[in-house]
């Protein structure tokens, strides 16, 4: 706890970075900062070339590429180390060795040895000390290379070419995931200004793999690999390699997760015979659709059992997670992107679908939702209206409204900020469902679907905080916190929560006449979605065994 709080102390606040975004700054000098940190801590970059990393940037699915190209690597029986971000429980999980979150001996161990480096090593000329994500960085260079681990597969944190992790000078194989528009303040406001950042990764005469991109963006990430000098291919689909044999099982569910896995086979592919341990790989004859490509086509082979044991293998927390809790079922997705919030919203229908109906047809669907940064709020909230959810539910990712878990603490947010957008969120919803009902959305619509309960008709919203301008009318609420929001959803029928205390907590009529409901419907689906911290906030409230 020590540590993590030490290690809080190095967030940057919200103002630091929004100099951060005005003032970026020349990429040469910000990797130039990092590799001063790395020095000051006792490593060179050069010590980073025995590391055998595989380095993967992307806007959507970069982190499940990554979990399955460790899962297959560690299927070979290699020692993997993994970095990745953000964390959902623990700080510990961004740092892992054989798929596991490094132990707390084993993070206490290697903070304190960083940061006691860092710290006598400052003067007047180095006198700052790295921030949080940078320190993480540094400290997993550390963890793996004195854990001696065969290879690192390394996520990058934002973008590619500003990013910390791009002081990587050799990595044995790069590969992009999907791209789409996120961080646009940093990243830029157009997919191939965010192609471009992604492409500084590459590096020369290094293989580097990407999935199906839009025309322009993939057009970027050539021009970019040309100009670094590095091989890029694009990744067969996942049918190529499933011709004549069985289906793939996958760990992760959702359609999107197959491009994931793709990928993740050709990374992992190219690792073992770059390393000189392709063994049984064979090449199936190469496609007649290489012909006339811009960016060539990877090549089909045979799966390995190793490689099919590593696909169906792979956990990653929070994305197209179920967690099935008695009548209430969770179902928990860090999507946070139009694109990914549309992926996520199939995945939620059919896995709704393939759930057994409730014999009286008593089933409630609720979202729970929230989303951080500079995304476009509205838009996300609009894909998810098909779902036909019977109650909107807003929160901030606190767990509680004075958190005091270390973990979960994040200091370049306030509890005033987070609720005033949650009040916005529920002011957009409002409007989008009468846009879409076209009448108050209290009443029963025509457009519901399934034997979904509906609610009473009644007027207003659970406000905890100052009122909103005008009184809204629409079943979303907005609570303070986390734990709040989860227990008012579950009422006390999920047996890792605590009911609803009764006494003055929820004043408004929408909040009592959806507890009805809530009590004696024979299903609850809770959707959780819109940021991965607000997934990570609601797993350690719904499974405790993961915060041990």
């Amino acid at each position: 706890q020590d540590a993590i709080r030490m290690l809080n102390t190095l967030q940057t606040n919200a103002s630091y970075l929004e100099q951060v975004k005005r003032d970026r700054g020349d990429p040469q000098a910000q990797l130039e900062a990092m590799q001063g940190f790395l020095e000051r801590s006792g490593l060179k970059v050069e010590d980073l070339d025995r590391l055998n990393i595989i380095h993967v940037t992307g806007t959507k699915g970069k982190g499940s590429a990554c979990a399955f190209t460790e899962c297959i690597l560690r299927s070979y029986g290699l020692k993997t180390g993994f970095y990745s971000s953000p964390h959902l429980v623990q700080v510990r999980e961004r740092i892992r060795i054989n798929g596991q979150p490094i132990s707390k001996d084993l993070f206490n161990k290697y903070f304190w040895l960083v940061y006691n480096r860092l710290e006598g090593t400052k003067d007047p000329v180095h006198a700052s000390m790295p921030a949080y994500f940078r320190f993480l960085t540094i400290m997993a260079f550390h963890v793996f290379l004195q854990e001696k681990v065969d290879l690192a597969v390394v996520e990058v944190g934002i973008g590619g070419t500003y990013d910390c992790t791009n002081i990587i000078r050799a990595p044995v194989v790069c590969g992009v995931s999907s791209l789409g528009i996120d961080h646009t303040s940093i990243l830029g406001d157009t997919m191939e200004k965010i192609a471009w950042q992604k492409g500084g990764i590459f590096k020369p005469g290094v293989p580097a793999f990407t999935v199906a991109q839009p025309e322009r963006p993939l057009e970027v990430l050539r021009e970019r690999a040309e100009e670094r000098k590095c091989p890029l291919y694009l990744c067969p689909e996942l049918d190529d390699f499933e011709k004549g044999c069985w289906a793939l099982k996958l760990g992760l569910a959702g359609a999107h997760q197959r491009s994931n896995a793709a990928l993740a086979l050709q990374l992992a592919r190219t690792w073992l015979q770059r390393r000189g341990c392709e063994g049984e790989l064979k090449e199936v004859p190469p496609s007649t659709e290489l012909v006339g490509r811009p960016v060539p086509l990877a090549p089909v082979f045979r799966l390995t059992n190793a490689m099919i044991q590593g696909l169906r293998d792979t956990e990653w927390l929070g994305r197209t997670q179920v967690l099935s809790h008695g009548p209430v079922t969770w179902y928990l997705d860090g999507a946070h992107t139009t694109s990914s919030i549309q992926a996520c919203v199939r995945w939620f229908c059919q896995a709704a679908l393939n759930q057994d109906k409730p014999h009286d047809g008593s089933e409630v669907r609720v979202l729970l939702f929230n989303a951080t940064g500079d995304r476009d709020t509205a838009a996300l909230l609009k894909l998810l209206v098909p779902c036909h959810f019977d109650y909107a539910v807003f929160c901030p990712n606190f767990m509680q409204v004075s958190a005091n878990n270390a973990d979960q603490q994040n200091f370049n947010v306030t509890l005033e900020n987070a609720l005033t957008r949650c009040l916005e969120n529920q002011r957009t919803w409002t409007r989008l469902l009468e846009e879409k009902l076209g009448q108050d959305p209290w009443l029963p619509s025509p457009l519901r679907v399934g034997g979904l309960l509906q609610p009473a008709p009644t007027r207003g919203s659970l406000l905890l905080v100052p009122p909103a301008p005008r009184p809204l009318n629409s079943p979303a609420l907005v609570f303070p916190c986390l734990a709040q929001a989860l227990r008012w959803v579950a009422q006390g029928r999920d047996p890792h929560l605590a009911a609803p205390v009764a006494s003055g907590a929820h004043p408004h009529p929408a909040a009592s006449s959806g507890a009805v409901l809530l009590q004696e419907a024979a299903a609850v689906r809770v959707l959780v979605t819109g940021s991965l911290h607000l997934v990570g906030g609601a797993l350690r409230l719904l499974d405790p065994a993961l915060s041990q």
